[in-house]
């Protein structure tokens, strides 16, 4: 079942970039209208969707290694998510530093981070169970 929401949402990414960059300036940017994405940061997004999808549908060691890292990056959205607030913004646009976060990203990224570390936890789970 997660692995069909993941590949959903990871075709949702894929098809459909620009929105997701949308949505998540109205969740995370303050100051949309004054900073401009990088040229080419929307095929970026679309593969990186598309890679979510072929994960999910090829399941087995990749999808667990997947989650794997996946938890141990939500565990760091966590404990520390002003660390991702750079890397964001030197990914997504042009001029990082012009880049003004709203309040409530932080807490946006630690249920992000949560939800992640859950991910991780049921992959080791499910290892365990088949060992």
């Amino acid at each position: 079942m997660l692995r069909s929401i993941i590949a959903v949402l990871g075709g949702l990414t894929a098809l459909l970039p620009d929105r997701i960059v949308d949505a998540f300036e109205r969740v995370a940017v303050a100051n949309p209208d004054e900073i401009e994405p990088r040229p080419g940061i929307l095929p970026k997004i679309r593969t990186e969707g598309a890679l979510v999808v072929a994960v999910a549908l090829v399941g087995g060691r990749v999808y667990a290694w997947t989650m794997y890292v996946t938890g141990a990056f939500g565990a760091l959205l966590l404990a520390a998510p002003r660390l991702y607030r750079p890397i964001a913004a030197r990914f997504l646009y042009d001029d990082p530093d012009a880049v003004e976060w709203t309040p409530a990203f932080d807490g946006v990224l630690r249920l992000v981070g949560a939800l992640y570390v859950l991910f991780g936890i049921r992959a080791v789970r499910r290892r365990r169970r088949e060992e």
